[in-house]
């Protein structure tokens, strides 16, 4: 396990953090992988409301199990008033790396400008199948140069939304297809969403054999899962696992250890009990604690495995932990 770093002072998080949310953070959000929630999830409507705050912060100690949450919103407009103390309470609760994801043009931004504060956060470049309409040959050459930048560690969120149908169904796969080849182009793994598009989005992975994937807040089918498995992509798990109505013990229990990760999506999908309020990245533990319940392993050991999986898909930023 490589050495761990804690970074800068949380002065330099308060001007780091201080740039405008991405303004399409306003618009219908999105749900991944199946999710049959309106909207971008279950607490869509509940992230405007007053978040409950997390447990006391539990500082780290270098002997603690590595803990990343390898998908969080941290441009949505939720988080707007407090993106700097959500950091921070993150951090302080014991998570050691955050990826904060890239949808657009402007979430990229913030997100390059928050690692470029903190190693301790990475960020993801990509366009969110909602809004492939918009592509352009410039799109293009802007993910293609921001791609090979060290602050981003994978492309997306990119994949297929047929639930929505923001944009065409055949111009989504169209841009699909050209964001899988400009990570394979720079070597760079993908961040999938998926959503009733199970079979499409197989049939894209399949097409792209030398590109990495992560199935992000993974609540797809058995097809999916083993087409993505059988590839040695990997399965990222959310606060959905905490839901009674979640279903799919039996796909958590199926992942290669090898293969496992977990997740918050904040500012959706909040965890048991904190569901109907805001989802914070410093409740990927509760995440992790009920996958470990499900799989039936110690806590700690899975929290230190996931964090090696991170480690190994998105590099040696992450791998610095």
């Amino acid at each position: 396990m490589a050495a761990r770093s804690f970074g800068p002072s949380r002065s330099s998080w308060r001007s780091a953090c201080s740039p405008a949310p991405s303004p399409r953070s306003s618009s219908p959000r999105r749900c991944s992988s199946g999710s049959s929630s309106a909207g971008r999830g279950p607490t869509h409507e509940a992230s405007r409301r007053a978040p409950r705050e997390p447990a006391p912060p539990r500082f780290r100690r270098p002997s603690d199990p590595v803990l990343v949450d390898t998908h969080c919103h941290l441009g949505d407009v939720a988080f707007a008033g407090d993106r700097t103390e959500v950091v921070e309470r993150a951090l302080a609760a014991g998570v050691a790396h955050l990826v904060v994801v890239g949808e657009s043009r402007a979430s990229t931004a913030l997100g390059l400008t928050m690692a470029e504060a903190d190693t301790r956060i990475s960020t993801t470049a990509g366009l969110h199948p909602h809004d492939a309409r918009t592509w352009t040959d410039e799109t293009a050459a802007w993910l293609a140069e921001t791609l090979q930048d060290p602050r981003v560690v994978a492309c997306g969120e990119i994949g297929l939304d047929y639930h929505y149908d923001h944009s065409p169904r055949d111009t989504q796969r169209l841009v699909f297809e050209r964001q899988m080849a400009l990570a394979e182009a720079a070597g760079k793994p993908v961040v999938i969403h998926a959503r009733e598009a199970d079979a499409d989005v197989a049939a894209v992975l399949q097409a792209f054999p030398a590109v990495t994937a992560i199935l992000h807040s993974f609540s797809s089918g058995p097809a999916l899962f083993d087409a993505g498995v059988a590839l040695g992509h990997y399965v990222s798990f959310s606060g959905m696992v905490t839901f009674r109505s979640w279903a799919l013990d039996a796909l958590v229990r199926a992942t290669p250890p090898e293969r496992l990760l977990v997740e918050t999506d904040a500012p959706y999908l909040a965890p048991v009990p904190h569901r109907g309020h805001r989802n914070e990245p410093a409740y990927v533990r509760l995440v992790a604690e009920r996958v470990a319940t499900v799989r039936g392993e110690d806590a700690p050991s899975l929290m230190d495995r996931t964090g090696q999986n991170a480690q190994r898909v998105f590099g040696d930023r992450v791998g610095s932990v």
